[in-house]
């Protein structure tokens, strides 16, 4: 079983910075694509950024790249989500999700080729 903890959110300013954190216990990454997605109230859960794991390949949402850098620390099993220039339609809770397979990393932004998930942590941005 693999247990996924995220951490970080909280309140920024329209242009400020946020760094989340997504920790697992129990199992390594070592063969997983891990993944952020977020959800809005009403909205369905996107597609944010994804990692490879070993390789390191790095997949952003059109609506974050530019801003957001997703990284990984291997020997800690944590992954991280830097969030610049937030905006407040960044809004969201943020929850970070390992791949089912490695033969799903084309399909990266589907959030059904993921199985495991943590519980998600609040991002509010005020304007």
């Amino acid at each position: 079983q693999v247990q996924l903890v995220e951490s970080g959110g909280g309140l920024v300013q329209a242009g400020g910075s946020l760094r989340l954190s997504c920790t697992a216990s129990g199992r390594t990454f070592s063969d997983a694509l891990m993944g952020w997605f977020r959800q809005a109230p009403g909205k369905e859960r996107d597609f944010v950024a994804a990692i490879s794991w070993i390789g390191g390949s790095t997949y952003y949402a059109d609506s974050v790249k530019g801003r957001f850098t997703i990284s990984r620390n291997n020997a800690k099993n944590t992954m991280y989500l830097q969030m610049n220039s937030l905006k407040p339609e960044d809004k969201a809770v943020y929850f970070c999700a390992r791949g089912a397979s490695s033969r799903y990393t084309p399909h990266y932004y589907n959030k059904n080729n993921y199985d495991y998930w943590g519980q998600g942590t609040q991002v509010t941005v005020s304007s």
